[in-house]
């Protein structure tokens, strides 16, 4: 009898182990995504990030979109578009040239003047909160080459043909 108690026990202390509050992330990041290409050089670019607010939310997803540019190259969404390969290959970049990032990235920086919401899907655009911050998923337009121009003539990146 003592043994089946403690089965018992046992066996009730493993089904409530489970019934606890789970603090799991709520949204799981959505890795950008090229949407479309145009003829100039433009990029539409579908980007998910985090914020407190819509205002920080919007300059956080323009920044991030020109980061992933730069650094990390972005798959496209569909078999129409190719995928974005990164514009600095250069794995100490970021330490190599810092001072050049913090003033490129910073707010009012440079990275503004290649980024817009002129293709901007409002179906896109979604609001989720959870009490603290919010996900923001929208889609940006990005000039890549004139990025790609601008890393070029500050020597960021080396120009066309010469390595």
């Amino acid at each position: 009898m003592k043994k089946l108690s403690l089965l018992i026990a046992a066996v009730a202390m493993i089904l409530l182990s489970g019934c606890g509050s789970r603090h799991s992330q709520a949204y799981y990041d959505m890795p950008s995504k090229v949407l479309s290409a145009h003829s100039d050089g433009t990029y539409v670019v579908r980007v998910q990030v985090r914020a407190k607010d819509g205002v920080v939310a919007f300059t956080e997803a323009r920044r991030k979109v020109v980061k992933e540019i730069i650094f990390d190259g972005i798959q496209a969404a569909n078999k129409g578009v190719e995928d974005l390969k990164p514009l600095c290959f250069d794995m100490n970049a970021h330490e190599k040239y810092e001072d050049y990032w913090n003033a490129f990235f910073s707010d009012g920086g440079p990275w503004m003047q290649f980024t817009s919401y002129k293709d901007r899907r409002v179906v896109t655009t979604r609001y989720e909160r959870d009490g603290r911050q919010m996900v923001e998923t929208g889609t940006v337009t990005v000039d890549r080459a004139g990025i790609k121009k601008k890393l070029q003539e500050d020597g960021i990146i080396p120009m066309e043909g010469r390595y």
